[in-house]
């Protein structure tokens, strides 16, 4: 069993209100030192409202989820954690959105987040520990009431029972005593996995039930009592500005309101969307576009090409990879293209504000709640707690709404009105003015002994590095971006030798951000487009390959296998079907991935179907590992095979779903997930299928005889 030492600081906080409670948190970094997180030291008075955990006299259990749900199953994930140790189920469970807090900071983030795969990672423990600190503290509670030892209790349901006299209390009839206990001494026992009733068996999802229903509130779906609609038109080039607009016609347009302007936007408001997207359709607008205007796809693909050669900052070095390859009896040198990518989430960008003189209220799906809360404060002059931010179901995050600058021009637009304001962009605002995951270029060489094996690797990447402007402190000291290492030194194999450099391009005419796998989807293209071209020089069977290159690397090499089975890996295809593999390890988790695809007359690709074999180390909900790889590999096949933003004249030239293309219903392959029981502590999955996409596809594409693609989209012009 494990055992885990808490301190009363570290595992105890909460508040007693006029009907009593329990109220419960483990320690996250960054507790913020003001009201909304203090913890009372003395047992008798309140607790502050901070928690992860709240149990009610009237029996309500309420689990305060530290991550925001955008379609991942995070609520489901975490309220299994906490209802594992606390010893209830999931049905007796109310999810409630965690506020902006410094208490919630996710510690692989440095920050408030969601994002980057790490919400599992970061709540295995610390919300185990919370629901087994409030199940010992109601045993012991309990077990004062009958003077008995709380040894002889036990839970059941959210119940207390003492078998010997038959003797049971509820979790709510206890709350007020256990909020009144001091921390217990000693460690706190964590269940023995061995006894899991929750963890590693397949859970419904606990928001399902209200999505089906169409009662889930999405941030889209927001109404306020008062509450009027605004759509919004940006100047087309970043950088530009607003110089004239003529309303007379908008505001002829029935049900339109007010017209609002910012330095480069204009926003229509009217009694609903319709209202307002017509009157937004009849301003005549004057853009001064700036020095952006002159910026294409080309200038951007050409600083990254020109990069290749010149100056660059040394990344990662072991051994002597020029050495080994300058040596070597076979030389291998490929450059791959990645462009801009847009988000395209389902629910396009939205949020609600109502400022008034001492408080301002938005409601928001965010997955940075407390810099969005920030921006407020800052904007409007008000102190943090005076601005509350309730955060909503998200329709589709991807990095997205990492970014919170919608929230500021929302609030910059509502400052001008006296009622709550809804902003909802146009898909074709969501689109042309999305923060685009970056465009990169790559090169890599290696080289191979007489035997087929690789003995030195060099890869320069060429892009621009996203953490410098959302997080510059988390710049390395030699200034490179840490996500770019993700999947290029972090791999699944033993390499010899490898020397890794960097050379920052940073796009014009475009604000660049985190998107779907961040380093590792745009690492796993490369490397593993690369481990197949080295071996098709070898001469040798691509699983082959891999199998020798993860001789020392166990995991890696269960999932290569497992894969290689389940896809009857080495079994004759029909003329013009392929199979491709990618291998991965990105978000502490293994996965194996085998594509077979099919060239059609017309020179596209049909996916035939795809095969993953997953080591994501401990399952929490299994069935929710399968629907995002499954989920993860739609996306990132949509964009492998279709998707890239292009600019001309500063533009950004697809507007919607017919210019920028997802895959179709009847486009989408069978897809089988097999899941490697393990021991290990959990690593991140949201963002793994995704990951996988793009090279076992491209490889599958040159396997079919449809020659390699280093250039993504696979079906765009290739070079």
């Amino acid at each position: 069993m494990d055992q885990v030492m808490l301190s009363r600081r570290q595992a105890l906080g909460g508040a007693l209100g006029g009907a009593g409670g329990l109220l419960l948190a483990a320690m996250l970094p960054r507790r913020a030192a003001r009201a909304a997180t203090r913890i009372v030291e003395d047992p008798a008075g309140p607790f502050a409202p901070n928690a992860f955990v709240r149990i009610a006299t009237d029996d309500t259990i309420t689990l305060i989820m530290p991550n925001v749900e955008m379609g991942q199953g995070i609520y489901t994930g975490e309220a299994m954690l906490i209802a594992e140790e606390l010893d209830v189920g999931l049905e007796q469970i109310q999810l409630e959105a965690a506020p902006p807090d410094a208490a919630y900071t996710t510690k692989q983030l440095g920050e408030q987040a969601t994002g980057g795969s790490t919400s599992t990672i970061a709540t295995w423990t610390s919300l185990r520990e919370a629901g087994a600190v409030a199940r010992t503290l109601l045993v012991q509670a309990a077990a004062a009431r009958w003077s008995v030892d709380p040894a002889t209790c036990r839970t059941e349901g959210g119940t207390v029972r003492h078998d010997a006299t038959g003797a049971s209390l509820t979790y709510g009839a206890l709350a007020a005593d256990a909020a009144a206990l001091p921390l217990p001494k000693g460690p706190i026992a964590l269940r023995d996995p061995s006894h899991f009733r929750l963890i590693g068996h397949s859970q419904h999802r606990l928001d399902a039930a209200a999505k089906v229903a169409g009662k889930a509130v999405f941030g889209i779906d927001i109404q306020v009592p008062g509450m009027r609609v605004g759509t919004v038109a940006a100047c087309p080039v970043m950088g530009g500005v607003l110089r004239h607009v003529d309303d007379r016609a908008a505001r002829q347009v029935p049900g339109v309101h007010d017209v609002l302007t910012i330095g480069n936007a204009v926003c229509v408001v009217g009694d609903h969307f319709w209202a307002a997207r017509k009157g937004l359709d009849a301003l005549v607008i004057t853009w001064d576009e700036g020095v952006n205007s002159a910026v294409d796809t080309q200038t951007i693909y050409g600083q990254l090409h020109d990069a290749l050669d010149g100056p660059a900052i040394v990344a990662h070095v072991k051994g002597d990879a020029k050495g080994a390859i300058g040596n070597a009896a076979t030389r291998v040198e490929a450059v791959y293209q990645q462009p801009l990518l847009a988000h395209a989430p389902m629910e396009p960008i939205n949020c609600t504000v109502l400022v008034a003189p001492d408080r301002c209220d938005i409601w928001v799906g965010s997955q940075v709640p407390a810099r969005a809360r920030d921006s407020a404060a800052e904007l409007t002059g008000l102190a943090k707690d005076q601005v509350h931010l309730h955060n909503q179901y998200i329709g589709g995050g991807f990095g997205r709404r990492l970014e919170h600058e919608y929230v500021t021009q929302a609030v910059q637009f509502a400052r001008q009105v006296k009622y709550p304001l809804k902003i909802v962009w146009t898909r074709e605002q969501d689109l042309t003015l999305d923060r685009y995951r970056p465009a990169y270029v790559d090169h890599l060489v290696g080289g191979l002994d007489r035997d087929g094996r690789l003995v030195g690797l060099s890869h320069r990447i060429v892009g621009p590095a996203v953490v410098a402007r959302w997080a510059p402190q988390a710049l390395l000291p030699n200034g490179v971006d840490d996500d770019l290492l993700a999947a290029t030194v972090e791999t699944p194999y033993d390499i010899p030798a490898m020397f890794l450099d960097y050379a920052r391009r940073e796009a014009p005419g475009v604000v660049t951000a985190w998107w779907r796998g961040v380093g590792g989807t745009r690492g796993v293209f490369v490397v593993e487009s690369f481990i197949d071209e080295l071996a098709a020089a070898a001469g040798a069977d691509p699983v082959a390959f891999r199998r020798r290159m993860t001789e020392g690397k166990p995991r890696a090499r269960a999932v290569l296998e497992l894969a290689a089975a389940k896809a009857d890996w080495g079994s004759p295809l029909p003329a013009g079907v392929g199979r491709g593999i990618a291998l991965q390890y990105v978000f502490g988790s293994y996965l194996a991935t085998i594509a077979e695809v099919e060239m059609t007359d017309m020179g596209g690709v049909r996916v035939r179907r795809v095969i993953v074999a997953v080591d994501c180390g401990r399952l929490v909900n299994p069935d929710q590992v399968v629907s995002q790889i499954e989920g993860g590999l739609i996306f990132g096949m949509s964009a492998a095979l279709f998707n890239e933003i292009t600019l001309l004249h500063g533009r950004v030239q697809q507007e919607n779903f017919n210019s920028y293309r997802i895959m179709r219903m009847n486009e989408a392959p069978a897809i089988e997930v097999h899941l490697v029981d393990s021991t290990e502590d959990p690593g991140g999955i949201g963002e793994t299928g995704t990951a996988a996409a793009a090279a076992a596809l491209a490889n599958a594409i040159a396997a079919a005889g449809g020659g390699r693609r280093r250039r993504l989209p696979l079906m765009g012009a290739q070079a």
